[in-house]
């Protein structure tokens, strides 16, 4: 439990500290749970949201109050997403001793942090509670979730419908409370009277939850740059990076923004998008379109999570039948070349590189102005390329021959854990690269006992090597 701070003296600092109370009353009722009891939780809370019948209201609720995203996307996210990420955790050890190091004679206890204060965005505000709740009750942790206002009904349903479970398993609703009418100010209260803070979000929100004076981890900007080499399967690619632009109408800040074509296959591989149902932007639509996705140099939010047809209609270009995606060929990347950044909609920059250090330059130079590490991908059968994207890149995850919005917080068909908040390291501005779960949101006791050897400093000569000395003699 974090140290007590002094609380501001206005409504919204009392109302949150009341809940604050309730959330620590309850979490001290499952502080010494045992691993079955807290796994039998979580179970009942994944099931409350994603039972059939069940997930479908969700997901066409979210759809109707955020309008954002569609509901094929919802729906996977509350009936498969928390799904995966229940199967994901549900066999991690997280009570009592979690991990021993014989070399070193070490055991480590896990033990709760107390309550967690976690955002919910606007974009993916039907699983990322449920994935949240069930990491914070994994821990023995209570959980207070501080919904965007264009989903705080979305986020009382949920968090509702989990309350509800938690209940008829024995154990107290108040392990997740929800904001139910949220405010910037009441979210600030919540993340400086917690014990520890989840942050996803916008940037300032994050900003705010490193600011509070609580330990937060928080997520970095969004901004994925994928490459696709000449040993690539195109058709395989092609498909994929429609299925990643497409997901939930690009909902997600994992979503494909910009995607780099060697020379050799551009061609090929730009007919293969279209077949897919890319549209190709460019010339006066390209302007048009700029001055569409942003206004005053910022993302104009009407156009974030819309269909193409949507966004071609408020810029006044004429969308073919068909087409669900656009493509704008571009060549410079920064400031001047806003479609470059992060765009939340189902809109990517195309480039070209004529090889792999020209796509690892393009990929640093796009991620320096946006989304430096987060994640970038690569469509490719040449581990040599991949491994030097990987090696050459600002960049916290790495995606290969997969569809990059469903992959990189984890699915069924890699082995990355399974989350909704993407560490970006010092990069990004983050504490952490990890795909954050519950192991982050605990603390850990180590214990030490004494090797059965005591270590014996070798001599200067093993140690410092006889160059070193000689060199500095």
């Amino acid at each position: 439990m974090a140290a007590a701070r002094p609380i501001a003296d206005t409504p919204e600092a009392k109302e949150v500290a009341e809940l604050i109370a309730r959330s620590r009353a309850a979490q001290q009722q499952i502080e010494h749970y045992t691993q079955e009891q807290v796994d039998r939780l979580i179970r009942g809370m994944v099931w409350a949201v994603a039972q059939p019948g069940v997930a479908e209201e969700i997901a066409q609720h979210t759809v109707d109050e955020s309008q954002l995203g569609n509901y094929d996307g919802k729906f996977l996210k509350i009936s498969r997403k928390t799904r995966a990420a229940l199967m994901d955790i549900i066999d991690d050890k997280s009570v009592g001793v979690i991990e021993e190091l014989p070399e070193r004679n070490i055991v480590k206890i896990a033990k709760p942090v107390g309550v967690i204060g976690a955002l919910s965005p606007s974009t993916n505000p039907e699983a990322t509670p449920v994935i949240k709740a069930i990491s914070a009750v994994k821990g023995r942790n209570s959980i207070i979730i501080c919904p965007h206002p264009r989903a705080k009904i979305t986020n009382k349903i949920i968090c509702d419908k989990m309350r509800d479970a938690l209940v008829k398993l024995g154990a107290p609703a108040d392990l997740v409370i929800p904001i139910e009418v949220p405010s910037v100010e009441k979210t600030n209260q919540v993340m400086q009277q917690c014990d520890r803070v989840l942050a996803t979000g916008g940037g300032p929100m994050v900003l705010a939850a490193y600011s509070s004076g609580t330990p937060a981890l928080g997520v970095g900007v969004g901004n994925a740059v994928i490459t696709v080499d000449d040993t690539a399967d195109l058709d395989d690619a092609a498909e994929k990076i429609r299925v990643s632009k497409t997901l939930d109408l690009a909902a997600s800040c994992s979503s494909d923004n910009s995607v780099i074509l060697f020379d050799s296959v551009y061609d090929q591989m730009l007919e293969k998008l279209q077949k897919e149902g890319g549209f190709i932007v460019e010339g006066e639509n390209k302007q048009k379109l700029q001055d569409t996705i942003w206004k005053d140099g910022a993302l104009n939010t009407a156009i974030v999570a819309q269909t193409a047809g949507t966004i071609a209609g408020m810029a006044g270009i004429d969308l073919p039948e068909g087409k669900t995606f656009l493509i704008v060929p571009e060549s410079n990347y920064g400031a001047d070349a806003p479609f470059s950044g992060e765009k939340l909609s189902v809109t990517m920059a195309l480039y070209r590189a004529k090889d792999i250090d020209e796509a690892i330059a393009l990929t640093n130079g796009i991620q320096a102005y946006q989304g430096q590490g987060h994640s970038c991908g690569i469509y490719s059968t040449n581990d040599e390329n991949i491994l030097k994207l990987a090696e050459n890149t600002k960049t916290s995850r790495v995606m290969v021959n997969q569809p990059q919005a469903p992959s990189n917080s984890g699915n069924l068909w890699n082995g990355m854990r399974q989350t909704f908040s993407l560490g970006c390291g010092s990069w990004g501005g983050n504490s952490t690269n990890n795909n954050i779960t519950w192991r982050d949101l605990i603390n850990e006791t180590w214990v030490s006992k004494p090797l059965k050897q005591t270590k014996v400093i070798p001599s200067d000569e093993d140690l410092f090597g006889k160059d070193i000395i000689a060199a500095l003699a």
